[in-house]
């Protein structure tokens, strides 16, 4: 599992592990309710519409009689100590997807009982639709009357994602697939997960070899902020506003977040030790889209949604020759490749059109 896949998927995991002012006695940090909680199925039952005890996802993976799939189920659970990192281990290959339609993993962890369904489909010569259903089967007896949540919290599985590595091959974008495989990712169906790719490219455009499936809504390749110090569980806020609000907090109240969880603790005295350049990287970076102008060098990022030649110039440096309009007003950089020989031909030379985001000023 690669750092970056790990890194973004400890943000997804401890999104609203803890609350502004990360305090136990506030009436925000008293209720628990993360994102990609799943109940007991005779709790979601007896509460009616609004809880689930299933997690869902689809996703494509292309790839030969070589692959294989690792990876990670991780959740809290809450215990008598406080919420505690639970991690159940995935591995699926080519071979199994082929002989064995549908795998089942079953885990226990006293008093929480979960399962793993996982069922493959060949959509395509070469690409398989892999399924997998998270399923919270915790017994739990009901007795008159909806139970309340806090009674069932216990028994919940809460902030889950599935984290996937593919070796021998790789996982398709569901966002922005190859045109070949565009009619396919559209019938892909999720409940409470969203897949999105992860880290190193893949062979081709539109895939790579992770895949990251969150409760919360991400795009492709997602990155934590540079400027951000570190975790604030809180990751929708903005990192300037929670962090000087931690910095009023009054010696009381900074004494009681001392006192409560060791996370929270960690995360005052980092706060408290920021530098003066770390608070002004905080207010925000200026980015340089503006300074893009003819003659200026740049490092080309294409999308994905091009063909072949997208592939060949990912990552080539560049110079900008012009910036152009078209007729609908959308605005497009005109770059010559720098290791390109028909560069040098005039108006007959290569040029080529990007948008403003798919270039990277250097």
């Amino acid at each position: 599992m690669s750092a970056e896949l790990e890194r973004l998927a400890d943000a997804v995991l401890f999104e609203g592990y803890l609350l502004y002012p990360y305090r136990r006695s506030s009436p925000r940090d008293q209720s628990w309710w993360p994102f990609g909680t799943i109940y007991p199925d005779a709790f979601c039952r007896a509460r009616g519409a609004g809880e689930s005890s299933v997690l869902e996802l689809q996703c494509l993976v292309r790839g030969g009689e070589d692959l294989e799939l690792e990876g990670q189920l991780r959740f809290f659970q809450l215990t008598a100590d406080g919420p505690r990192v639970r991690a159940v281990e995935l591995s699926l290959t080519a071979e199994e997807a082929r002989t064995h339609a549908h795998i089942a993993v079953q885990f226990d962890l006293d008093p929480l009982r979960g399962a793993i369904d996982s069922a493959w489909t060949e959509v395509a010569t070469g690409v398989l639709r892999l399924s997998v259903a998270v399923t919270n089967t915790s017994p739990m007896p009901v007795e008159e009357g909806p139970p309340a949540r806090g009674d069932s919290l216990r028994l919940a599985m809460a902030s889950c994602h599935v984290m996937l590595t593919a070796k021998g091959g790789e996982f398709v974008s569901l966002i922005d697939p190859p045109a070949p495989l565009a009619a396919v990712a559209a019938t892909c169906r999720g409940r409470g997960l969203w897949p999105v790719l992860v880290g190193e490219q893949g062979a081709g455009p539109g895939t790579a070899r992770s895949l990251l499936a969150a409760p919360i809504i991400l795009p492709d390749h997602p990155r934590i902020a540079p400027e951000s110090p570190g975790d604030l569980f809180d990751g929708t806020e903005i990192d300037e506003i929670l962090t000087l609000r931690i910095l009023t907090l009054t010696d009381q109240e900074k004494a009681e977040l001392i006192a409560g969880d060791p996370r929270a603790r960690k995360l005052l005295e980092r706060t408290l030790a920021l530098p003066e350049e770390s608070l002004r990287r905080l207010h925000g970076r200026l980015e340089r889209r503006g300074a893009l102008r003819p003659g200026v060098a740049v490092r080309l990022r294409p999308s994905g949604r091009g063909d072949l030649l997208d592939l060949a110039l990912a990552g080539r440096r560049a110079t900008v020759d012009s910036i152009e309009r078209d007729l609908e007003g959308r605005s497009y950089v005109v770059v010559t490749v720098d290791d390109d020989p028909g560069r040098d031909l005039g108006a007959f030379g290569h040029r080529y059109f990007f948008r403003p985001d798919e270039v990277e000023l250097l």
